[in-house]
C-alpha cells in the first residue's frame, strides 16, 4: 500500500461571559514524527497574539507550545493547520512474537539489561493519574492470559471484548470519571476505552501507553465497521466512532515488533486512518489544550476538526 498524506485543521474557540485579565496556556498541537508517519506542515495561530510564545520538547518526545495572553479578552481562538503523509506499516500476525508472560516477567526484572527500548517500555507499566493498577481491571482481561498467549492475542481480545461490551456514549462521562466507574457502568468515549485498556494491561504487568490525534472516516477491516455499516444509507462508506473529533487508542509494547497501536473503540489496529498527535501516560501528558486563566467568569468552548484527504 502507498503512503497517504492528509490535511488537518483543529480549532479551538473559547468564549468567556467576562474579560480574562491574564491567560497561560499550553498546547500539544504538533503531530509527532514517527515510522509510519511525517509531519510536513504545521502552524499555529493564535487570537488574541499572545505576548510570550514559545516551544520545547517534553519528556515524552512531543513537542509542547505555550503561551501568555496579558491583555483583556473575552474570546480565545486557537487553530491547528498540519499536513501529514503517513506509511503503510505491517501489521503483525497476533499468534507471534513473545507470550505476555515472558515479556512481563522481562519487564520486572531484566528490561534494563536489554536494549533502550525496553527501559523506555518501563515508563508506561505503572499507575498515572488518570490509570490505575488495580486487580478488578487485570480481572477484566484474565481469560485472555493464556499461558502460552502471545501480547499481540492479549491486546488483540482485549480490544474486541471492550468493544463488544461496551457502548459508545458521549456525555456518559467526563475527564475526571473514575476507571472504576467507566468499569461499572460500560459506557463512554474513545479516552475511557483507551484508557481502560491501558489499565487492563498494566494491571497485568504490561506496558501500554496512551496516543492522541485524529481519525479520518473510510470502510474499515473490523467488527466495528460492519457495525457502522449495518446504519449506513446505501452507497455510504461507515463511519467509524470517534472521527471528525480528537481521538484517542493505545500503544501496546509487544517485542520483537515494539510498539503496536489498538483503536478498542472501533475494535482495530492502527493503520492509515490514524494520524498521531502526541503519547505519554495517560491523556493529562497529551490534552491538546489546557491552561490557567485569571477572571472571565462562566465560559462556553466549541472544539471543530476537520480531516482532508490530499494527492501523495
Amino acid at each position: 500500500m502507498s503512503s497517504v498524506r492528509y490535511a488537518v485543521r483543529h480549532e479551538t474557540e473559547y468564549r468567556y461571559r467576562g474579560n480574562v485579565a491574564h491567560s497561560h496556556q499550553q498546547l500539544h498541537l504538533t503531530p509527532r514524527s514517527s515510522a509510519r508517519q511525517r509531519c510536513l506542515e504545521h502552524r499555529i495561530r493564535i487570537a488574541p497574539t499572545p505576548l510570550v510564545y514559545s516551544e520545547h520538547m517534553d519528556c515524552f518526545g512531543n513537542l509542547v507550545t505555550r503561551f501568555e495572553l496579558d491583555r483583556p479578552h473575552d474570546r480565545l481562538l486557537v487553530v491547528g493547520d498540519m499536513e501529514v503523509e503517513l506509511e503503510a506499516v505491517p501489521q503483525p500476525p497476533r499468534e507471534e512474537g513473545e507470550s505476555w508472560e515472558q515479556v512481563r516477567e522481562a519487564l520486572c526484572y531484566q528490561a534494563c539489561a536489554r536494549d533502550a527500548e525496553w527501559v523506555e517500555a518501563q515508563r508506561f507499566r505503572g499507575e498515572s493519574p488518570y490509570v490505575r493498577v488495580k486487580r478488578l481491571f487485570g480481572d477484566f482481561a484474565r481469560g485472555l492470559l493464556n499461558p502460552s498467549a502471545t501480547v499481540l492475542e492479549v491486546a488483540d481480545g482485549l480490544m474486541s471484548r471492550l468493544h463488544r461490551e461496551f457502548t459508545y456514549e458521549p456525555g456518559a462521562t467526563e475527564i475526571a470519571t473514575p476507571l472504576l466507574q467507566v468499569l461499572e457502568q460500560r459506557r463512554g468515549v474513545c479516552q475511557d476505552y483507551a484508557h481502560l485498556m491501558i489499565a487492563c494491561l498494566r494491571s497485568v504487568g504490561l506496558a501500554a501507553r496512551y496516543v492522541s490525534g485524529y481519525l479520518h472516516t473510510r470502510a474499515s477491516r473490523g467488527p466495528a465497521a460492519e457495525a457502522a455499516a449495518a446504519g449506513a444509507e446505501a452507497g455510504e462508506a461507515p463511519r467509524l466512532v470517534g472521527a471528525d473529533a480528537s481521538h484517542a487508542w493505545v500503544a501496546v509494547f509487544a517485542p520483537p515488533f515494539g510498539w503496536v497501536e489498538f483503536d478498542p473503540t472501533n475494535d482495530m489496529r492502527v493503520a492509515q486512518e490514524h494520524i498521531a498527535l502526541a503519547w505519554g501516560r495517560d491523556f493529562g501528558d497529551v490534552s491538546p489544550l489546557r491552561g490557567v486563566i485569571l477572571g472571565g467568569g462562566s465560559h462556553s468552548l466549541t472544539v471543530r476538526v476537520a480531516v482532508q484527504p490530499r494527492a501523495s
